[in-house]
């Protein structure tokens, strides 16, 4: 990580926003609106705790919210520092879920399903922003209305034609589905999505849970350019964030995307109408919380989730399984 920094000093040197302004705006924070920015961020990571532990529930397993934050804390920590983090986290993650009772099955299904989830309503956020904003609000509504139009196509043949419309779908799906390295995939997620019985409230929780995880995120980067007086409205800073994310993406061997997140970040609140040190302040600041210190309390939550592993579940926290739901 620290190889990461400074490569990327020395490659961008020229365009970066000079070291002393922004020192001196982060010494002027507001205390107020970094509190703000703490407290989101830690409202994000809480709802991306509550999705999982929903799933989990509608699967009929309990898990606690201070065990799922654990584990959700400790996950994020595996995923953004270590070489192949992601499936490390993975990995982590359903060790985690069949300690707390889901059989594997389940526990890849919650996997599975909650990345759908969360995918979901990050697009859901970003196609807000899109046509928030008032450059690309006539391209998204054209967009967003085609596809109503074929949805709204689709939901009529199925009307009309769905039984041979599932048969036509099931020919042609079967043969990838039977195939010799999706098969056992396949079966595992038929079965394990089987076992989660998902009501409507549920749905209405993890919509909700998933949609504030990414709006908390956007808050507390808003937070931290308010305390150093970026005023960028809402939907710029939103677009600045999902450019960010895209950056961080297109460079997968960076530790949580370091330095490509935090130079694509600057450059987009610069283009739209901040000053470079504020802009470079208000990253550092966002950073600062969202990355280092989430990361640092990770590995905090990781040394916990391993002793209470070590003590077989002594510390307070026993594994139960709940009783099969009600659909009727």
């Amino acid at each position: 990580m620290a190889g990461s920094v400074v490569v990327c000093l020395v490659v961008f040197h020229g365009d970066l926003p000079d070291p002393e302004a922004m020192w001196l705006a982060t010494l002027h924070a507001g205390p107020g609106w970094l509190a703000c920015a703490v407290l989101a961020q830690a409202a994000s990571m809480g709802m991306f705790a509550r999705v999982q532990r929903r799933l989990l529930r509608a699967g009929g397993v309990r898990m606690s919210l201070p065990r799922a934050l654990r584990m959700t804390y400790a996950g994020n920590a595996l995923s953004a520092t270590l070489p192949a983090g992601p499936a490390i986290s993975t990995a982590f993650n359903f060790r985690q879920y069949r300690r707390a009772g889901a059989p594997p099955r389940l526990a890849t299904a919650v996997i599975m399903l909650g990345g759908v989830i969360m995918t979901g309503a990050y697009a859901v956020v970003g196609l807000a922003a899109l046509v928030a904003a008032p450059g690309s609000r006539a391209l998204a509504v054209t967009g967003l209305a085609v596809l109503a139009v074929g949805a709204g196509v689709c939901a009529v043949v199925a009307w009309r034609h769905g039984a041979s419309l599932a048969r036509l779908t099931r020919r042609l799906v079967r043969p990838v589905l039977r195939h010799r390295l999706a098969a056992p995939y396949a079966e595992r997620l038929r079965e394990g999505g089987a076992g989660l019985r998902l009501r409507p409230s549920d749905w209405a929780m993890l919509t909700l849970a998933s949609l504030s995880n990414w709006i908390f995120d956007i808050l507390s980067l808003a937070a931290a350019g308010r305390a150093v007086g970026v005023h960028t409205a809402l939907y710029s800073i939103t677009l600045a964030y999902f450019a960010a994310q895209a950056a961080g993406a297109l460079v997968p061997l960076l530790p949580g995307g370091l330095g490509a997140m935090e130079g694509s970040l600057a450059a987009s609140l610069v283009a739209f109408g901040a000053l470079a040190a504020p802009a470079g302040a208000a990253v550092a600041l966002y950073r600062l919380v969202s990355f280092w210190g989430v990361v640092g309390v990770g590995w905090l939550a990781w040394l916990a989730v391993k002793a209470d592993d070590q003590d077989g579940g002594r510390n307070g926290e026993r594994d139960r399984t709940l009783p099969a739901l009600d659909t009727a």
